[in-house]
């Protein structure tokens, strides 16, 4: 394991601590309750749809290209939020392998 997985990998491990534990404090729905409460809950809703939406985008192409399946990231980014780009990135350290888009533009 490489220092990079291990880094991503304690990064995931404590965003989903912390995820957990804000959702036992407060619940689920109250993600949501905080989004809609002011405009600029609105706004920062709005931010993280954007920004994640980026990623899945980049994400998906990516799975692709290195031949695995994007939708189990691709769900957990949408039910989790950043817990599925992080997982998908400590499953990408893992691959010894030159990038998929570097492998491409060099053939």
């Amino acid at each position: 394991m490489n220092a990079k997985r291990i880094g991503l990998s304690v990064l995931l491990a404590d965003f989903v601590a912390l995820t957990a534990y804000a959702v036992y404090q407060h619940g689920y729905v109250a993600f949501f309750e905080l989004a809609v409460s002011s405009m600029i809950g609105a706004q920062v809703f709005l931010d993280l749809i954007i920004a994640l939406s980026l990623v899945m985008v980049w994400m998906w192409r990516d799975a692709r290209a290195q031949g695995v399946s994007p939708w189990p990231y691709v769900l957990l980014t949408l039910v989790l939020g950043s817990i599925g780009p992080l997982a998908y990135l400590v499953r990408r350290a893992g691959n010894e392998s030159a990038p998929a888009d570097v492998v491409a533009r060099a053939a």
